[in-house]
């Protein structure tokens, strides 16, 4: 179909033929009401009054949005511009509030979309997906993860003397200490989901809760303070500030006085 052509003899076309153009421009070129109104020589609510009555569904606002952006009609508010601190957190803050009023029945929603997608990938899709996983907590497992990088950072700001995957100091030499507070004589442990659910199978699971419930041990036994971190909640930058304002009390009771044996292991 000649979309130029039809656009300007459109209102001598019959009603099949309308509703043929308009759907050919709108949903097979993507061109927008407004710009069709243009090519129409009307205004847009009478384009979008037609298309209604044949039946043709205007797209939502964030649908409209994707479509200039793939057609390059418009251009991304947002790319390339950095964001300043106050932003981040602006944005980082209506997210968690977001997430934070889901109801049950919502997030359950979610969780079953996710399901749904995750069985329609292909065998091959899903072990793409697990080996990059794998991948990811290897890498973490030697780099530090972004939870720990992330209390690193903020710690150290605030003059705490941090040593970062302390080894050779455990008994067992292949037992790493997260993060160190050595003038406090804490130990910070920060677990991810895989230390507590068999997100890579029982076995693994099994297997990293001996090596924690160990590592628990030998730290109490050096008289130490043991923090765990337990990542429960999905990670975002909300969620690393809630923890560490939670870790900088539990260090300041610490500071102030220091647990009896019985009370140096402390999980948040």
């Amino acid at each position: 179909m000649n979309i130029k052509k039809n656009a300007r003899k459109y209102f001598s076309l019959d009603e099949e033929q309308k509703k043929q153009f308009l759907t050919v421009a709108y949903l097979n070129e993507n061109i927008s009401w407004i710009e069709i109104a243009r090519m129409v020589d009307t205004y847009p609510n009478k384009i979008r009054r037609d298309a209604k009555r044949f039946g043709i569904k205007s797209r939502s606002k964030r649908e409209a949005q994707a479509v200039a952006l793939k057609e390059g009609r418009a251009v991304h508010p947002t790319q390339g511009k950095p964001r300043d601190e106050a932003t981040k957190l602006k944005i980082s803050e209506s997210q968690g509030r977001v997430w934070d009023d889901l109801t049950s029945k919502e997030r359950a929603h979610r969780s079953k979309i996710g399901k749904e997608s995750w069985d329609k990938k292909t065998e091959q899709e899903k072990l793409e997906v697990i080996q990059k996983g794998g991948e990811g907590v290897r890498r973490a497992a030697r780099l530090g993860s972004k939870m720990e990088h992330f209390l690193l950072n903020e710690l150290t700001k605030r003059k705490y003397k941090v040593q970062f995957h302390k080894d050779h100091w455990l008994k067992n030499q292949r037992l790493q200490l997260d993060l160190y507070v050595e003038d406090l004589r804490i130990a910070i442990e920060v677990d991810g989901p895989s230390h507590f659910d068999p997100v890579w199978g029982v076995e693994n699971l099994i297997k990293n809760q001996k090596s924690d419930s160990q590592k628990t041990g030998l730290i109490l036994a050096q008289g130490l303070v043991l923090v765990r971190i337990k990542q429960t909640k999905r990670m975002s930058q909300r969620y690393l500030r809630d923890t560490l304002e939670v870790l900088l009390r539990t260090l300041e009771d610490i500071k102030s006085s220091f647990p009896r044996e019985d009370e140096r292991y402390i999980e948040l």
